[in-house]
């Protein structure tokens, strides 16, 4: 009889186990602290690479919860916009489109270089290989397969179109980028899968052949543009989730980033 018991008593152990098991187990999100939501909200008012007379995004109201019972709008907008994606096929034709991006490659760990200092006494910096090996020395190799956030500081001008495009006299426009060593130096010897900024591009503004889109796009990387508040997350550590609008056919299209620190 002692034996059944200890038996019984076995097996219900066992079967705690396996019921808190499987019950966790669908709740791995619980395992980080907190979640950043590195995303500008989308607006008539939302900067743009060019400059336009009119807003370039337009909302039209085609439903109202009193006269029809539900609150609908028609929207449209530049697929290269606000916190944006660039697909590979925004510069080589034949590429992935955004709908062709592998899930996989868009839940990534992320790597971020703080380069606002530099950014900050000058307007046209490029994050360099220096300071690759620079981010290196504090927190080892970038490891492979990351997405990488150049975090310049250039998203506290977010809220003046002027001062975030920042254009000369000629309309030239002037914000930091990467450089062509470094996005290079990325690819070849850290196999990034992406390269983000908190800028309009990963060119630095005065750029008129974009030659880190060339190369970083045609080795099937895939850019984030517009980054908001890469300052509230760590330079090491964190998953970022990547969600883009699933737009057939798209070279680019509004995303939500999404930071996950432990």
């Amino acid at each position: 009889m002692k034996v059944k018991t200890v038996v019984l008593a076995s097996v219900f152990a066992l079967a705690l186990f396996l019921f808190a098991q499987h019950h966790n187990s669908p709740a791995q999100a619980t395992a980080f602290k907190t979640v950043v939501d590195l995303t500008h909200t989308v607006g008539p008012a939302t900067p743009n690479y060019e400059a336009t007379p009119e807003p370039v995004f337009q909302a039209r109201t085609v439903g109202t919860v009193e006269k029809n019972g539900y609150f609908l709008r028609e929207i449209t907008l530049p697929e290269h916009f606000g916190t944006h994606i660039d697909a590979p096929a925004h510069f080589v034709q034949g590429l992935w489109t955004v709908e062709q991006i592998p899930a996989e490659r868009l839940v990534a760990p992320m790597v971020v270089i703080d380069v606002s200092k530099q950014a900050s006494s000058n307007a046209d910096y490029q994050l360099s290989v220096d300071d690759i090996a620079g981010w290196e020395k504090t927190h080892g190799h970038i490891p492979q397969g990351a997405v990488v956030m150049a975090r310049t500081g250039w998203d506290s001008r977010w809220q003046s179109a002027q001062d975030y495009r920042n254009p000369d006299a000629k309309g030239v426009l002037h914000f930091p980028g990467y450089s062509v060593e470094a996005a290079r130096f990325l690819v070849q010897g850290r196999n990034a899968i992406a390269l983000g900024i908190d800028t309009l591009s990963v060119d630095y503004g005065p750029s008129k052949d974009y030659p880190v889109h060339k190369y970083t796009l045609s080795h099937s990387l895939y850019h984030l543009e517009n980054v908001a508040d890469l300052a509230r997350v760590p330079e090491f550590g964190a998953t970022v989730v990547v969600a883009p609008m699933k737009l057939e056919g798209g070279s680019g299209g509004p995303v939500r980033i999404l930071a996950l620190t432990k």
